[in-house]
């Protein structure tokens, strides 16, 4: 993984102690609420419901164990003992003391870590797939890709104060892991006629208010040109975008106001001035960024003879089988699979994981993954390279953690933001409808016979829980007061990306769960063998789902 050369720690320093003059001046009265609020949000501070809120940045979903152990440190000494993983690949505390946040700040440096640009009008953090460097559709690996854009990105001064906040997300397969065509902009490697890499742009995606898939406005784009093009693209959006209105202020509506033929056409026109200059991308640079991702110190080993092993085993037992079955992939290293600590038991809001819990999972990287471990999208962890043959011990200290949830793509791997409970922008509560859907849900036989099923929840409008892109999604509204819950179906965030459909008028909490099983009795009723919830839905349509929910009851 990149570490840290001495201008990259030099500059997160010097914003600690920058931050930590600005929050002394705002507690002590001289600089006001209005002048403090874009200060703490390039520095990853919210102020929530009950308490602030810091997100710390992680840099396209790659961790060490080293940063692990730090971040279990901080919740225990800072705030409540746990971290929340969100759906960039971001990690939350939400309860600091607004005073601690410069020391917060200061123990993440110490570890090469920041929460810079998490929030606020700038370009946040760059994201990719969590199976980047292993995954076996892989066209090139992402990783030192995100890196440059992570540099380019990081306090540019020109893109300090967007119109709105920015999202870059980077995809290295053929399958979309990253949800790139539902960012600001999406960026695809891909390989020409001539077998060069580059990659395949498109802008004006997003989710909130105005759920948007981007559109593409350049097939092939030479990989030296990354950075000079993504200044175009910018530079027309930071002149161009709606400042008026901060719901109409995303790259998304100035695409489709415009067009995608047109930004294109505006994007290239700015281009023009910039192409071939200083910074476009040498061979030499390119190179040296993609030493930091090399791979690690695999063993050589009979693969076929530790699956016959492994099959043995699970066949032997029957909740490994089942982990062995949701919670692992195989990948490009023979006799190596990627496994997924599920972040979401029963009973635990998506996402959480206590301090206790983060060392265990920085001793199981250290013990199976080469110190590495990655956040995903779906508020999980990966461990990306574990030897076949230890597969069963890690599952037996993961369960002892209460990481072993063997639910990796079923209905309870669900997302789901922090909503009510925490947030202030947020319409209704949504963690006790994902524990209210797990408790109903906990037959694993019904789960496994349900098969891949993605269910979003969102608190708000803002859609952190990506309800527009779920196979489900639950959508928290409010109605006079009361806390209600619009449903939709028919959401994808593959490389087929669709957004969901309205199901009907919104519900009660209470009548969330009887309406999400009516649903899938549905699906259930008129699956084909082996088709999915998603493909079952497009081929019959929404009307029988609806029919089933909003039917009279006697």
């Amino acid at each position: 993984m990149y570490r840290y050369d001495q201008y990259d720690q030099t500059i997160v320093d010097e914003r600690v102690a920058q931050y930590r003059d600005q929050t002394q001046r705002y507690l002590a009265g001289t600089i006001s609420e209005e002048e403090f609020l874009p200060l703490r949000l390039q520095n990853g501070l919210y102020v929530q419901r009950l308490a602030p809120m810091l997100r710390i940045a992680v840099p396209y979903g790659l961790l060490s164990s080293q940063q692990i152990r730090k971040l279990a440190h901080i919740s225990r000494k800072y705030d409540k003992g746990y971290v929340h993983f969100t759906t960039r690949q971001n990690i939350q505390l939400n309860w600091p003391q607004l005073e601690e946040v410069p020391d917060i700040l200061a123990e993440l440096a110490s570890v090469e870590m920041h929460a810079i640009q998490t929030s606020g009008n700038c370009i946040r953090n760059t994201t990719t797939d969590q199976y980047a460097g292993v995954a076996a559709d892989e066209i090139e690996d992402p990783r030192p890709w995100c890196e440059i854009i992570r540099q380019w990105s990081t306090l540019h001064p020109e893109f300090a104060f967007l119109p709105r906040k920015f999202k870059i997300a980077v995809c290295g397969s053929e399958e979309d892991r990253a949800a790139f065509l539902l960012h600001d902009i999406g960026i695809q490697l891909v390989t020409n006629d001539q077998g060069e890499s580059g990659f395949h742009i498109f802008v004006g995606g997003g989710l909130g208010r105005t759920p948007v898939i981007a559109s593409s406005i350049r097939e092939f784009l030479p990989r030296e040109h990354l950075l000079t093009y993504l200044d175009a693209i910018l530079r027309v959006y930071n002149r161009y975008g709606n400042r008026d209105n901060k719901y109409k202020a995303r790259i998304k509506i100035l695409v489709r106001a415009w067009t995608a033929d047109v930004f294109a056409e505006r994007v290239e026109s700015e281009w023009a001035h910039l192409k071939d200059g200083p910074a476009t991308l040498t061979g030499d640079e390119i190179e040296r960024m993609k030493s930091f991702f090399t791979m690690p110190d695999y063993k050589t080993v009979d693969a076929q003879a530790l699956d016959s092993e492994l099959q043995q085993t699970a066949g032997q037992n029957k909740a490994f089988a089942r982990w062995l079955e949701r919670n692992t992939r195989t990948q490009k290293q023979a006799g190596y699979r990627s496994v997924s600590l599920s972040l979401k038991p029963a009973g635990v809001a998506p996402g959480d994981v206590t301090d206790q819990q983060l060392e265990t999972i920085a001793d199981l990287a250290d013990r199976f993954s080469f110190g590495e471990l990655r956040s995903t999208h779906n508020q999980n962890i990966v461990l990306t390279d574990v030897l076949v043959c230890e597969l069963f011990e890690l599952w037996e200290l993961a369960r002892a953690a209460g990481l072993a949830t063997p639910n990796i793509g079923t209905i309870n791997d669900m997302i789901c933001c922090p909503g009510g409970d925490y947030c202030s922008l947020a319409n209704a509560k949504s963690i006790p409808v994902a524990e209210a859907i797990q408790r109903k849900f906990d037959d694993l036989d019904y789960v496994y016979d349900l098969g891949d099923l993605e269910l979003n929840i969102s608190g708000c409008m803002n859609a952190c829980g990506h309800h527009h892109i779920g196979h489900i999604g639950i959508l928290g509204v409010d109605k006079k007061g009361e806390e209600w819950y619009q449903i939709q179906i028919g959401g994808s965030a593959s490389k087929d990306a669709a957004l969901a459909k309205v199901l009907g008028p919104s519900l009660s909490r209470e009548a969330v769960t009887d309406s999400i099983e009516k649903l899938l009795d549905v699906y259930v009723e008129n699956r084909l063998e082996g088709e999915t919830f998603l493909a079952a839905y497009q081929r019959i349509g929404i009307d029988k789902f609806k029919e089933r929910v909003y039917a009279p009851t006697a």
